[in-house]
């Protein structure tokens, strides 16, 4: 089984546009499907990918409603388990994460960058305490995003920061891109060894292999997840990519189901 715990899909009708103009942001920026859901269930299929976790990004709080709405009529459908967005700015936060957890989602995306908010901002630690007390899962955006410009909003300092204020040992919480892109060094002073999961999206290839392993075993490879980030990096080349590194058996089992399975009740 392979369980790929951080892609992205749009509405039919804002899909193009969409990968358009994030794709402009970056220089040589290549989308692996086309946005869509029809286009991630096609990718799934092709390159035997069990389930998709897909993550919604809440720009603003006025976009709530409608991409939970969208979410809750994703998940549980084709292999698709969509969790649930919301903004740092939502004065009724509780409520939306209640709103969240009883139309049966399973967590939350927060987008630091997108969401202009450093990730140890108060806002920000009482989302995710209401998240963690509600047995939410929370995902979160970690590190450079190489589409905006800085400053980092979810640098590993600051992270460790927010981790430090929340008050739940059994706190779901996951880093994507190995806990901050390109801030790996950093990733390993701060926050290697804390109680938390480290997705390998968009990673393969851009992290050196020796301290991708390193962090695997130091931080443990039952605290770390597969995951593509498609459409931004291909289901297919980074199945394929994990598989040439030196894991063991046990090892990749964990990354590729077995952690994301008992994170997610299956």
């Amino acid at each position: 089984m392979v369980i790929d715990f951080h892609t992205h899909v749009f509405p039919d009708k804002i899909a193009a546009k969409t990968i358009e103009k994030l794709s402009q942001r970056v220089e040589d920026a290549k989308a692996f499907t086309d946005g869509t859901l029809s286009g991630l269930k096609k990718s799934m299929k092709e390159h035997s990918i069990d389930i998709s976790v897909v993550l919604p990004v809440i720009t603003k709080p006025s976009q709530f409603e409608t991409v939970n709405n969208f979410a809750a009529e994703i998940t549980g459908k084709d292999g698709l388990i969509s969790f649930g967005g919301i903004h740092p700015d939502m004065e009724d936060y509780e409520e939306g994460l209640r709103k969240i957890k009883e139309l049966g989602l399973l967590g939350i995306k927060l987008h630091p960058d997108y969401q202009e908010t450093f990730i140890d901002d108060p806002k920000y630690v009482r989302i995710i305490q209401c998240a963690t007390d509600l047995g939410l899962i929370v995902v979160i955006h970690a590190g450079l995003d190489i589409g905006l410009p800085d400053p980092i909003h979810c640098p590993p300092d600051k992270t460790a920061a927010m981790l430090a204020q929340i008050d739940c040992a059994d706190a779901k919480i996951v880093l994507a891109h190995m806990g901050g892109y390109d801030q790996w060094d950093d990733v390993e002073e701060y926050l290697v060894g804390k109680n938390v999961f480290f997705d390998i999206g968009y990673c393969m290839g851009m992290i050196g292999n020796e301290q991708f392993l390193r962090i695997v075993r130091n931080q443990g490879a039952d605290r770390i997840l597969f995951a593509s980030d498609s459409p931004w990096s291909g289901q297919k080349e980074t199945l394929e990519y994990l598989k040439r590194l030196d894991l063991t058996e046990e090892e990749l089992e964990c990354i590729l189901h077995v952690n994301a399975e008992e994170l997610l009740g299956l």
